[in-house]
């Protein structure tokens, strides 16, 4: 099996890849400071608690903390017996490389949105990714990351305002029932919600028409679900683009080894 790892700024995921489908996906927040053996002893019992062998012959790693890959990749040496890829570090192939400005690498999640999405669609695509950032991620029709856009993310706006704001509350992030608020709550959820649909919308607008050619839009991340009740904004919805990438670029290393 293939354990894959996906360390954002905000959390972590742990994928399993059994070769045809995931059978199952856990998070974590993201923490410098954890050790292998914390990771193994968390990671280890839910595998048990879901009836799940704790034996991997492949581990792959994508992480925009460069901090956490160390003990990351501890946890795959010491308990799994298995030396793990890293997407991003020079020994990790992709199967386009990237087309950005020289001496630039792109974040390896976006790699990974990349490759995922090419398998899936075929390129000419441009990925929403949510997570610390919302990045916009433009696929070629090669298959090769192109560019893209980052922008703050929901949450991170959120805290920014309150902290910005002493006399605003947290609020939950939903989709309000009227764009005018009524209530303070009510106008900071319609600033956030129907603030980022147009955000997406304008650039997923302008990146079309800078791009010359039809292209989808594709809904990842946690927030993705919320922001894609307006059905018009993403063709689709994958909530493991970016594992289902991280499998695409293991499978495409395996010709290396």
């Amino acid at each position: 099996m293939l354990l894959c790892i996906d360390c954002g700024n905000t959390n972590t995921s742990f994928s399993i890849w059994d070769g045809n489908e995931f059978l199952a996906t856990w998070r974590m927040k993201s923490d410098h400071a954890r050790t292998a053996d914390q990771y193994y002893v968390w990671l280890s019992t839910l595998m048990v608690l879901n009836n799940i062998s704790v034996e991997f012959s492949n581990v792959i790693i994508s992480s925009t903390v460069p901090r956490v890959v160390f003990n990351l990749r501890v946890l795959s040496d010491r308990y799994f017996r298995v030396r793990p890829l890293v997407v991003g570090k020079p020994d990790c192939k992709l199967p386009v490389l990237p087309r950005v400005d020289p001496g630039v690498v792109p974040g390896p999640d976006r790699l990974a949105n990349a490759a995922g999405a090419f398998v899936r669609h075929g390129g000419d695509v441009i990925v929403v990714d949510f997570g610390t950032a919302t990045n916009f991620d433009v696929v070629a029709s090669d298959g090769a990351y192109v560019g893209g856009v980052i922008s703050p993310g929901v949450n991170l706006s959120l805290e920014a305002l309150h902290q910005g704001a002493a006399a605003l509350p947290h609020v939950d992030i939903t989709r309000p029932d009227k764009v005018i608020g009524t209530n303070t709550v009510e106008c900071i959820q319609s600033g956030v919600f129907w603030g980022y649909i147009g955000l997406i919308e304008g650039i997923v607008t302008r990146i079309k028409a800078e791009y010359g050619q039809p292209m989808k839009t594709v809904g990842t991340g946690g927030l993705a679900p919320l922001f894609g009740q307006v059905d018009t904004i993403f063709d689709t919805i994958e909530d493991d683009l970016t594992m289902h990438g991280l499998t695409v670029i293991h499978d495409f290393n395996k010709d290396f080894v």
